[in-house]
Parts: C-alpha cells; structure tokens; sequence
C-alpha cells in the first residue's frame, strides 16, 4: 500500500513577517552569547569556568546514552483505525487494517520477507455482504486483492481471487482467516507473474493460438482450467479397441470431470480431481472446443531448409494427416528392425498407427522432406500430461546424417514452447543412437529400464511447480511407460 500526499497540500504558504522575527531573534541570540563570554573570559576565572561547563555537558550526555540503551523505549501505541487505499491490480483492491489492531512482530517480519502471489479459491454464501466480509478479512491481513471472479453456483458463489500478500503470511493461516469468514472449500496455490495478465486478455491469446494450430486445443484447455489431465480418444483407436462412450453435441458436466465432443472425431476427457468445474469453467472450455470445431484442421504453414553436412538440402515443415500416405510409403522403404526400434511391437501394425500419429490433436508432427519431395524422415511430439513423448523414425538410407538430431532437437524447443517440463523417448536399451541423440541435447537425464525396454527423460529446466495448499490426496500411480508403450 502506497500512502500518496496532495502536492496541493504539501505546499505552505509564505509568510514575510516570520522570516523577519526569525531573523530577530537570531541576532539577539548572537549578541547574547558574545556578551556571556566577554564577561567569563575576561573575569578572574574565566578559562576554569568554561573547562568546567564543558566536562558537565559530556557527562551529561554520555549519562543520557547509558540509561536510554539501559532501559529502551516504550512501544509505540497500536493503530486502531481503519485505512483504505487504492488497488494496483486490474480490479479494485481493498488495502490497509480493518477494525481490528494486528500484531507488530508479524507486520515487521512481513515487511522484511516482501510480498508473494497466491491463487485462491472459495465458496461464499450468495447474499449481501458475503463477499465485503471475506475482503475484509483479507485486508486485516494485509493482503492485496488484485484480480476477482465469480462463478455463480444454484447455491453460493466461487469467488476466485488472484492476491498479493506479505511474506510473512502462512498459508494456513490464510485459509482460517477465510473460513472465519464464511468461506468454504478453499483452495490456496502459489502463483507467479504470469498470472498478473487479466482473464480476457488471457482468453483472446489462448483463442488466437487455437485458432493458428489445431494441436493447440488440448494445450489452451489445459491453460484455460488449471491443473489438469486432458485425454483425447479417437473415435476409432488404432490398436482396434472400443470406441469412447459418445457425448452429446452440448458436452457434459460431472463434478471434477469435463466431456466434450472433439471437433477431429471422438472424445475430449478433462478431469480435475483437487476442484470441481464450475459452470463458468464449462462454457469456457466449450466456446473453444466449438471454435476449433468450426475453423477444422489447420497446421501453421512455413518450412525451413537445412543443408545437410554433405551438401545435401532437406525440407522441414509441420506434417497432418494429409501427410499419411507419404509416410506409409515411407515405411515400405524402411527395414523391419528400423520399424522395430520405433514402433516396440508387431511390424505389420506400424501403418495403424499413422493416421493417430500425424492427427494435430494429439500433438506435433515435422516431416523431413528430400529436395525431390520424397518423405525420409518423421518426428512426432505427443502429448502426455505434464510431459511429452518423442519419438523419430527415420529411413535407413537417411540415417546417421544428424536427421535425427535435428528432429530431436526442433521437437525439444516445440515442447517448451507449449510448457512441457520434461519429454520422454521410449525405446530399445540397444538403439544406440537414439541415446546420442537425447545425450546431445545437453539436458539433464533420467534413464529406466524394464525388460529391455529403455525410457529417457529429459528435463527441460522449467521451474518445478509450486506447492498447493491444502495438499490434495495423489492419484492412482499408472503403470511404467515402458510397460504402456
């Protein structure tokens, strides 16, 4: 809180008449004092006098120091009053103490501790004053309310709040001053300056990017609700099992769990285990599904050329289904064990799996492409949680020309530019290359091996996330990702 003095105040006006007295009275002063020590230094013990007055004025003031550290001073009076400011934040704020005194030592360590940025949510009761009392007992507290808002509920409200609060605030305490105010079902999570940016602004960017890349669907949901699993499941799965259970045109609403039709074909899952969607969160989810659904596939247009060492140009582009035919043509051309090390199963299966493969929804694909035209090599991104899959293929005449290395390595930069924080490669423990080429990356690995099957991880160096508060009890663990590979 900034506490803003009027120029208009500060300014006095002034006064000729003082200036004068002042003056006055400070010759008066001077010839006061030259007439005091005319008289002592002329007189028979002037020179002693003065001595004298001199060790006084020392042992006084040397007296005045020992008591004043001996005893200290007494603690100033606590401010009772209530204070309000202005908000610095997109919405109003409210600042300053309420009616209640708050303890000095926790004001002084939150001063010296800074400020910090929390998400919270809660549920108040949806009548007059509700809100007014949760934020003033924010502001008892000294927390800044910079974003508000309501997702009104059949019964109450979830006010959701973006705040700064001093440093020296628990989190804990923060939910009980919020319970003590009528709020329930409060969920407090740390934030950081990305969060400053105001919810439109925030929906119009994650719409525009939607609407360039149809592979940015699951990513914008993902950003639009939170933390989140998102699943897409085809109408028709490439393994040959059964088809998702059809949702209406409309979606579905269940508690912490979303169902919305894919615009590509089958079925979007959004689950949120720690927090139940709001109906605000549905119909937000929904407009940009129906956006998708509208605009149909989209892949970004753009190339780049890349000169390999011989001399040899390839193309490098984003690839979609369009792109499937090339590639099982290409796969005609590559030698089972190739086949083997990419696909980990039956060979006569890899071509089922192109059409998913190269489907926007499920990730990013690049294709490499000869000066001819001719598909040679094929690298995808998939999508996975917080985390990513790769995976490469490349034809055996392409192969150990650092196709595979620039692949990885333009997949790697495509994974941080969406969030991912970390990307996973599953593979053979004898596929020596594909191992070089995560080791080139320069990124910090973790390596898991199970029945021959080889897992590599690469950690992109994001900040891990923060902690929430309360903790929310850990899903069921899955199975290894070499056992579901």
């Amino acid at each position: 809180m900034t506490d803003v003095t009027s120029a208009k105040t500060s300014r006095r006006p002034h006064h000729w008449r003082r200036d004068l007295v002042e003056l006055a009275a400070l010759f008066t002063a001077v010839a006061v004092a030259d007439a005091i020590a005319n008289m002592i230094v002329h007189g028979p013990d002037g020179p002693v006098l003065l001595i004298t007055s001199a060790v006084v004025l020392t042992a006084t003031a040397g007296f005045h120091t020992w008591w004043a550290h001996r005893h200290g001073h007494a603690p100033p009076a606590p401010d009772t009053g209530v204070r309000a400011g202005a908000g610095t934040g997109a919405d109003s704020g409210v600042h300053g103490d309420g009616g209640e005194p708050d303890t000095d030592g926790q004001d002084a360590a939150a001063e010296r501790s800074g400020t910090v940025l929390w998400r919270m949510r809660t549920t108040v009761r949806d009548t007059p004053g509700s809100l007014a009392a949760l934020c003033t007992t924010l502001a008892r507290h000294r927390v800044d309310i910079l974003t508000l808002q309501t997702h009104p509920l059949t019964e109450g409200t979830v006010d959701e709040f973006l705040l700064r609060a001093p440093g020296g605030l628990q989190p804990a305490a923060l939910n009980a001053a919020v319970a003590a105010a009528g709020g329930r079902d409060t969920w407090v999570e740390r934030a950081d300056a990305h969060d400053l940016v105001d919810t439109p602004a925030r929906v119009l960017n994650l719409a525009t990017r939607t609407a360039l890349d149809a592979s940015e669907l699951p990513l914008a949901l993902r950003e639009l609700l939170g933390r989140c699993t998102i699943r897409s499941q085809p109408a028709r799965s490439p393994a040959g099992g059964p088809p998702p259970e059809p949702v209406p045109a409309e979606g579905v609403l269940d508690g912490t769990v979303l169902r919305l039709p894919d615009p590509s074909g089958g079925v979007i899952t959004v689950e949120r285990p720690f927090l139940p969607f709001t109906p605000t969160e549905f119909a937000r989810a929904r407009a940009l599904t129906e956006l998708d659904a509208r605009l149909g596939p989209r892949v970004p247009h753009g190339r780049d050329v890349w000169t390999l060492p011989e001399g040899n140009e390839i193309t490098v582009r984003r690839a979609d289904t369009r792109d499937t035919a090339a590639a099982r043509e290409m796969h005609d051309r590559c030698s089972t064990e190739t086949l083997r090390l990419r696909y980990h199963g039956p060979v006569g299966d890899a071509d089922r799996y192109l059409e998913h493969l190269l489907s926007p929804r499920f990730g990013r694909t690049l294709a490499v492409r000869t000066a001819s035209g001719r598909l040679v090599a094929l690298g995808h991104l998939l999508w996975d949680g917080d985390e990513s899959e790769i995976a490469l293929l490349v034809e055996d005449a392409w192969q150990r020309r650092g196709i595979g290395a620039e692949l990885l390595r333009r997949l790697v930069a495509l994974a941080g530019e969406a969030g991912t924080d970390s990307v996973y490669a599953v593979t053979q423990s004898h596929n020596t290359g594909m191992v070089a080429a995560m080791r080139g990356l320069g990124l910090p690995l973790d390596y898991q091996v199970e029945e021959g099957t080889l897992v590599i991880t690469a950690r992109l160096g994001r900040t891990p996330p923060l902690p929430r508060v309360p903790a929310v009890s850990a899903a069921a663990p899955r199975p290894p990702r070499a056992a579901r590979s």
